[in-house]
């Protein structure tokens, strides 16, 4: 099992250190959801993604708790819905609940809100964070004007923007562009748009022995992109974490940059 301490992190703000590599839990539901977390604990995943629109907050809380790993060294988040808006902290209050656990560690707006992308969320995003109940805040599948106008309102970067990312959505522009506000990009579903038999990946997966899932998660790791592969076999699931006995170097980065065309 690899430990905690031997996963690289990015640095959040507020000396928050975020698992490069984290296990998503989207559409994990029921039994099948809690022994997915279950799994990707034993296997040493210490990062674990949830939702409030998921509906499986019962089980990641349960699977964690039964796990035995203590809270402390799990990075645990969850995200508010958009229709949430107004209803912040009874929405945060009843994940507190659901997931069994005073705070967690990153609490993300899930969707810009319709009006003003969600700046008043975000106020409130600020002031739940200064009160300990989210070690850090941030917002998911926004683009750079919308993180402008929260930054520019109040001054505060989200310490993270989730959004979908993969080989062929690869764009250097907008990770900068994220990265020159301080905000940590963090990828979703890395394997829905990549074509995981392209010549590419299969070269490249051949020279290192390894798979071509795992060839795509060392590039988002290697490029310092959070990832947060989903899986509900636990075969897979211990596969996507074993990504921390090869590198890649610079030529096959670019050789996988350029499948974004």
């Amino acid at each position: 099992m690899t430990s905690s301490v031997d996963q690289p992190t990015v640095a959040l703000p507020g000396e928050v250190a975020m698992p490069l590599v984290g296990f998503g839990t989207w559409q994990a539901t029921g039994r099948a959801g809690y022994e997915a977390v279950r799994a990707a604990l034993e296997a040493g995943y210490r990062h674990i993604d949830t939702a409030t629109a998921y509906g499986n907050e019962d089980e990641v809380g349960r699977a964690l708790r039964d796990s035995g790993v203590p809270r402390e060294e799990v990075f645990l988040t969850t995200k508010l819905p958009p229709e949430h808006a107004g209803h912040e902290r009874r929405t945060l209050a009843a994940s507190l609940a659901a997931l069994g656990t005073d705070y967690v560690d990153l609490w993300l707006i899930h969707w810009p809100p319709q009006r003003g992308g969600g700046l008043d969320v975000w106020r409130e995003f600020l002031a739940v964070r200064t009160e300990g109940l989210a070690r850090a805040v941030g917002v998911s599948n926004y683009g750079t004007t919308q993180l402008d106008v929260l930054i520019q309102a109040t001054e505060e970067p989200p310490a993270v923007n989730q959004i979908r990312w993969g080989p062929t959505l690869y764009d250097p522009d907008r990770l900068a562009e994220n990265r020159q506000r301080g905000v940590a990009l963090e990828g979703y579903s890395p394997f829905k748009t990549t074509d995981l038999n392209h010549p590419v990946l299969v070269d490249i997966a051949r020279a290192h022995d390894v798979t071509t899932s795992q060839v795509v998660l060392r590039w988002h790791v290697d490029h310092g992109v959070v990832v947060i592969p989903k899986s509900v076999t636990a075969d897979r699931i211990r596969a996507n974490f074993d990504v921390f006995g090869f590198s890649l170097d610079e030529d096959e980065l670019r050789r996988i940059d350029a499948l974004a065309g």
